[in-house]
């Protein structure tokens, strides 16, 4: 029986292909849109984030001291 997620892909396909859109399926502007020259700077630490990350790492260190 087939799955249904499986449902709207062709059956009768035998290549593994990665890509299941090409460009010329969505279009060459699509393409045109990521800019290759952009880097993504780093953003400074927030006190909401950097507590959060601290109070993950106290809960899993708590989790696994407690596991032992």
């Amino acid at each position: 029986m087939a799955d249904s997620a499986d449902s709207d892909v062709d059956a009768t396909d035998d290549t593994d292909s990665e890509w299941r859109y090409s460009i010329d399926d969505v279009g060459p502007e699509v393409a045109d849109v990521v800019d290759e020259t952009a880097t993504i700077e780093p953003e400074s630490i927030s006190l909401e984030h950097a507590t959060f990350v601290a109070l993950g790492v106290l809960l899993t260190v708590g989790v696994v001291v407690t596991g032992l």
